[in-house]
């Protein structure tokens, strides 16, 4: 799990609070830990592998959002590989964890693990979180149409640059002057926290805005796209609307835990003793939602690629060969048909009106491909509505059930 309270307890002169939860059965926290960390980390994988007679998508050029999704999960993995190598530690080595709690001991080594464990899970988690604030925010650049492959360096200028800075920012400050003469104080620590769940907050409050003016370019871009906004536009912008709450509610899920426990532990830590009986709920949620976190941080991962990309399946396909996609060869096929010319460059129809509409709903339709990407059917169906509204020249009849069916 990622809490600055791991960073908190490195530092000898720890506050009562932070013993507290630390020390409140550590194997079993540990054992809980490795296991919710472990089964993400695997099912995460095994979401992301290739599978058997699964369709590939082919989208017209790069996604910047199909990268971020990647870099989402890749940090969640090695957030998760991070968790289970300290609670690893911790379960296997307890004489070497308890150097730890020992002031001007010359052994260096139990500080610098615990340090570098603690700055590695929040750095990962961290950089999670400013990807998907990333995510939200290229999603709506790109329905207005100002965002593209290049702009994937800035956010990863953003991401990176800013989870390292905000990470070691916040450890300067409370180690500050050393690790092993902390100064004492709540007021010391405050700026660590705050480092520490920027991110999330910023997430948690951003991302919905952000998300539902797309939704809202979405359905301005589908209903202009053919002039009408018919039940398979609808249907469309209802499952991109349905993809960014499941992401919202799987974050939400994971992490709300995080903001109460620390809530309740800064409210322990301004009182005077923590250990009195008008305190033992407190102390009671605290430890509760401690345990909740340790399950719910790691989970993150898999959770994420079930709100990305649904169930994928088990059959893993390890070959990496590139299947033929269906609305290829019935799109080339009903060029043939018609014969159509292929579609030529912009710049040289710029005078002739019915090839400047079919680039522009071209274009809307790498959009709604990008956002809606994991959903075969969806994507499909632009391609299909895209082909033959552009060599017919205005809106095709298309049967959609044969589609989604020709797309599973």
């Amino acid at each position: 799990m990622a809490s600055p309270r791991l960073e908190t307890y490195c530092c000898p002169n720890r506050d009562a609070a932070t013993q507290l939860v630390m020390s409140f059965q550590p194997e079993v926290f540990c054992g809980v830990c490795i296991g919710s960390a472990s089964v993400s980390v695997l099912l995460t994988v095994l979401q992301l592998l290739p599978k058997k007679g699964q369709i590939l998508r082919k989208m017209p050029k790069a996604s910047s959002s199909s990268t971020i999704l990647l870099l989402i999960s890749v940090c969640d993995i090695l957030g998760g590989l991070g968790v289970i190598f300290r609670s690893s530690v911790w379960l296997g080595f307890p004489g070497f964890i308890a150097n730890i709690s020992v002031a001007n001991v010359t052994d260096m080594w139990p500080s610098a693990f615990c340090v570098g464990s603690a700055m590695w899970i929040q750095l990962l988690y961290s950089a999670g979180f400013w990807w998907l604030f990333c995510y939200a925010v290229d999603s709506y650049l790109v329905v207005r149409r100002s965002a593209g492959l290049s702009t994937i360096v800035l956010y990863h200028m953003m991401a990176w640059g800013l989870a390292v800075l905000l990470c070691v920012e916040g450890v300067a400050l409370l180690y500050y002057p050393s690790l092993s003469s902390c100064e004492k104080g709540l007021e010391h620590a405050i700026p660590h926290y705050i480092t520490t769940y920027a991110p999330l907050l910023l997430v948690l409050v951003v991302n919905p805005i952000l998300f539902r003016r797309t939704v809202s370019a979405v359905a301005s871009l589908l209903k202009g796209r053919q002039g009408i906004y018919t039940e398979n536009e609808r249907r469309l912008g209802t499952e991109i609307q349905m993809r960014f709450f499941k992401i919202m509610l799987v974050f939400i899920v994971c992490w709300s835990s995080n903001i109460v426990n620390e809530s309740l532990l800064f409210y322990l830590e301004m009182q005077p003793d923590i250990n009195e009986m008008p305190l033992k709920n407190i102390r009671s949620a605290t430890l509760i939602t401690w345990i909740i976190m340790g399950i719910l941080n790691p989970m993150q991962g898999f959770l994420f690629t079930l709100a990305f990309y649904g169930w994928t399946g088990c059959r893993v396909d390890l070959k990496w060969q590139k299947r033929e996609i269906p609305w290829e060869s019935m799109s080339s096929s009903t060029v043939g048909e018609n014969a159509y010319p292929s579609p030529v460059n912009y710049q040289t129809n710029l005078h002739d009106p019915k090839k400047l509409s079919t680039t522009d709903s071209q274009q809307t339709d790498e959009a709604i491909s990008m956002l809606s990407e994991g959903s075969d059917a969806s994507t499909v169906e632009i391609y299909l509505s895209s082909k033959l509204y552009g060599l017919n020249g205005n809106k095709a009849d298309v049967n959609w059930k044969a589609v989604e069916g020709m797309s599973r």
